[in-house]
């Protein structure tokens, strides 16, 4: 009995440092956007009117985003964990597998989308990066082939599923390799700099 007793105690002081690592990993998000949000008031008036309304247009987006996210969240939450505890779910079956995991790509995509209106909102990228598009749409079409029903679709919608993917990929590569090219670049110039300084 005392060795039960000792295992509820490890499996609660388990619980309790994981639920300890999760407070403070969260506030030290909190700390982190409060120092943004100072940051955003503090250059607030250096803004132009046109910056201030980008900002306030993509924090609308973000709370209306955040909105869909937490709402499909809960309703994923309830449709999964209700359909595998009342057995109307079969993990194994392979349309459930694909419905769960499109909803959870769903989220996912929001989620990213979200991230990149927060950059935008917070001003540390002053335009909506390409690269983080491209992505965001792969994602999406990861989504799509895994929701895929391979009897209902036609040989054209998967031949264009291909090309889109394709083209997308090629599209993220080169702007990822002009990228690259330019921090060489800069990299390279850095040494130049610090060697003409001294």
């Amino acid at each position: 009995m005392l060795h039960v007793k000792n295992n509820v105690s490890s499996h609660q002081l388990d619980g309790y440092l994981i639920v300890r690592q999760i407070l403070e990993t969260d506030t030290e998000g909190m700390k982190h956007l409060l120092l943004r949000w100072r940051l955003i008031t503090e250059r607030w008036p250096a803004l132009t009117f046109y910056q201030r309304f980008e900002s306030v247009v993509a924090f609308a987006l973000t709370l209306i985003v955040t909105l869909v996210i937490s709402v499909a969240l809960y309703r994923l939450i309830v449709e999964v964990i209700g359909g595998l505890v009342f057995g109307v779910f079969n993990p194994l079956e392979h349309k459930v597998f694909q419905t769960i995991f499109g909803e959870i790509l769903t989220v996912l995509i929001a989620l990213e989308f979200n991230h990149t209106l927060y950059y935008f909102v917070t001003r540390e990228q002053s335009i909506v990066q390409t690269k983080i598009v491209l992505l965001i749409a792969l994602l999406a079409l990861a989504r799509k082939f895994i929701i895929l029903d391979l009897d209902e679709t036609t040989s054209g919608e998967l031949w264009g599923l291909a090309a889109v993917t394709l083209a997308l990929g090629i599209t993220y590569r080169l702007l990822r390799e002009r990228d690259d090219r330019r921090l060489r670049t800069q990299a390279r110039r850095q040494p130049d700099r610090a060697s003409a300084d001294s």
